[in-house]
């Protein structure tokens, strides 16, 4: 990938840093949690600026004061972790799929998250990750789900969000923050290193008062309209403003 390559290309001569602190911080006993994360909050930024891509966030005020949430995106691709990265100031947690958690320096990320990894073909394991997501987020960890299970091949129209995503906000009694990626795909997708703007919408919470009662299946369409509604409005806004 011509971005990926750019990005490390021209971050040649910090990198030796970035990978010293990068095992370093795997400490997790001499680490704690604000101090890992403000090294990849810190570093982000700088890291797309230098793959030429610029990250605007929009309602960084619609996020709870109270940490123990969980932030409900749609899922573009490799982008979209990074995006989330430079905008969300408070340490949060991923749930990843068994199948990157060995990939080079991916691993390291990993443990600076303390991301949960999933194997959606064992049930039983899958169980497990959510029980250990409700214990977590009642403790006030934050968590990123990607409810679509899958990246969207449709660029910003997004796919359907599964309703056993939400099993963990239902039982934590969480607040569902929905959030809106745009553009995110075209970072790495369009195989250009172009400048590109990627747009991240932190759309108002549900809180359980709003969704108790509700099936799974029902919190997810709605939470995936929420996100929909969104991408539509701002690129209506767009061609507007075009014409």
């Amino acid at each position: 990938m011509k971005r990926i390559a750019l990005m490390f290309l021209r971050s040649f001569f910090v990198l030796p840093y970035y990978l010293f602190r990068l095992f370093q911080l795997c400490n997790i006993e001499k680490y704690d949690n604000y101090t890992r994360y403000g090294f990849l909050h810190k570093i982000t930024p700088k890291i797309n600026r230098r793959g030429r891509v610029k990250v605007i966030c929009h309602g960084i005020e619609n996020v709870p004061d109270k940490t123990g949430y969980i932030i409900f995106p749609n899922h573009q691709g490799l982008f979209d972790a990074l995006a989330f990265l430079e905008t969300h100031e408070r340490p949060f947690v991923t749930v990843m799929k068994k199948e990157v958690k060995d990939i080079f320096l991916l691993r390291n990320v990993i443990c600076l998250l303390q991301a949960e990894i999933i194997d959606r073909e064992d049930i039983r394991q899958s169980m497990t990750v959510i029980k250990n997501m409700t214990n977590r987020v009642k403790n006030g960890e934050n968590f990123i789900i990607f409810a679509e299970g899958t990246r969207s091949k449709e660029g910003n129209h997004v796919g359907e969000f599964k309703g056993g995503s939400f099993k963990s906000a239902m039982n934590a009694r969480c607040p569902i923050v929905p959030a809106a990626l745009i553009d995110s795909y075209k970072v790495f997708d369009t195989k250009s290193i172009k400048p590109q703007t990627v747009h991240l919408f932190y759309l108002p919470p549900l809180y359980y008062e709003e969704y108790k009662g509700m099936k799974s299946t029902e919190i997810a369409e709605l939470v995936q309209g929420r996100v929909q509604a969104a991408i539509d409005a701002f690129e209506n806004k767009a061609g507007e403003d075009k014409n």
